[in-house]
């Protein structure tokens, strides 16, 4: 192999040390070990509680049709409107990163046959979503939604129990200063005639409204009552109520929801102006919040009846009710909160070796120990024996096994009880069955 010139050494150096590193991108987070164990705190919970309450997990693609997210989620909404990463394949089919988990679960629910399956069907999910929107406090353009819903079921107690859910996940990981902010934005009876009460009152008002709230009065009125701008928050705090304007079903269905609140001691606001973003909802609408110690309140996850949603998507008429949540706003508030975990460090067995030869054997003792359901620890690098056994009490090991030179050419082990410092001299065929035998004890 030609040897490379010491002027040329110096000047590969030198390119290199032109090289900017390479940063995520703008909306992107890493989520490093410390953060996980947190991350893992909330995802566990919620898989339990989940799987307490008798859904079952699905996982749908990060990728779906375009046109899904047109029909199912609206077209004139600022995910669809604003924040979709969107693209065409090389094949021309015009997809989409999904912005959000309930339209690709209603897809699934109706290409795999689940209104054949017995009703109602439970389904939860967990995964990232991709917005493109301003980056912020617990919100990235990459972030990750943990969500659930019931499909086939129009009974208001089935309304009450999503609520339950989602509050006793919050309430289980740690979050525990929450309302639930409650809404009823009727259904295709009688919401026609409340947009054209909502109408003609935001007419009146129409130089007071931002402009996408001027645009929203022709399109999509409900959602003047969400705008976030202080001039149209005042706008809106006059506005008509839906709840005055329920056809008699609704109102019944809002009234039986509250009353399983109430049995259920669930703290709950009834909040005229929320109507959540997404043109699917009908009926019950709802929102966790939660009050900080300044009294400032904040939404940690939402949703809500969706009765139409899978026959817009082509399915059969099919009542349907779900709610999600944000992972990293979850998180966030924990950490804000001041919640900690350590990272728990159990070994079984430690494993100490010293020199090239020990190594070798160490890695095919590790390998037996592992498929024998031993949790095993170890330290590969060039530490003493001494430190190496630090490292065994740190991890709260019950045995050392020790492998040197001279165990390693006579294909021994030293097994070192932890607690008394006992040591015996073991060959290593039989060093498996020892341990595990030491560990029943």
């Amino acid at each position: 192999m030609p040897r490379v010139k010491k002027q040329d050494k110096k000047e590969i150096k030198r390119r290199r040390k032109k090289l900017t590193p390479i940063q995520t991108i703008k909306g992107m987070k890493d989520i490093l070990p410390p953060e996980q164990l947190i991350w893992n705190h909330v995802l566990e919970n919620g898989r339990k509680l989940c799987g307490d309450f008798g859904f079952g997990r699905i996982e749908t693609p990060i990728l779906e049709h375009t046109e899904l997210f047109h029909r199912g989620v609206g077209q004139i909404t600022d995910i669809v409107e604003k924040e979709m990463f969107s693209f065409e394949t090389r094949g021309g089919d015009k997809v989409s990163l999904r912005p959000e988990g309930t339209a690709g679960v209603v897809r699934a629910y109706i290409e795999n046959g689940m209104s054949k399956w017995s009703q109602p069907v439970k389904l939860y999910y967990e995964g990232p979503m991709f917005r493109y929107e301003k980056p912020q406090a617990g919100r990235y353009r990459q972030h990750h939604q943990f969500g659930f819903e019931i499909f086939g079921d129009e009974c208001p107690a089935i309304d009450a129990q999503i609520i339950y859910l989602a509050w006793k996940i919050f309430q289980k990981i740690g979050i525990k200063n929450t309302t639930i902010q409650i809404n009823s934005i009727g259904c295709s009876e009688c919401r026609p005639a409340y947009k054209k009460l909502l109408t003609d009152y935001y007419e009146m008002k129409i130089n007071k409204l931002c402009m996408d709230c001027k645009r929203r009065l022709t399109d999509n009125p409900l959602r003047l009552l969400d705008c976030k701008e202080e001039k149209c928050m005042q706008v809106a705090s006059a506005a008509p109520q839906i709840i005055d304007h329920l056809c008699e079903e609704c109102h019944d269905h809002f009234k039986n929801v509250l009353e399983f609140l109430d049995e259920l001691e669930i703290s709950y606001v009834l909040n005229s102006s929320l109507v959540r973003g997404l043109d699917y909802y009908t009926k019950t609408v709802f929102e966790v919040w939660e009050s900080n110690a300044e009294g400032a309140q904040s939404s940690l996850g939402g949703g809500g009846r969706y009765d139409d949603l899978v026959q817009i998507l082509g399915g059969e008429d099919t009542f349907a009710i779900g709610f999600s949540f944000g992972v990293e706003r979850a998180v966030e508030r924990l950490l804000q909160n001041g919640f900690h975990l350590e990272r728990k460090i159990n070994k079984d067995v430690f494993l100490v070796q010293l020199g090239n030869m020990a190594r070798k054997k160490i890695l095919k003792l590790f390998d037996n120990l592992i498929d024998n359901n031993i949790i095993v620890g170890e330290s590969l690098g060039r530490g003493s024996i001494k430190s190496q056994l630090r490292m065994a009490n740190r991890s709260n090991s019950k045995i050392a096994l020790i492998i040197g030179q001279k165990e390693a050419i006579d294909n021994t082990v030293i097994i070192r009880d932890m607690e008394s410092g006992m040591q015996e001299v073991v060959v290593m065929e039989s060093v498996v069955a020892e341990v595990k035998k030491r560990l029943k004890k």
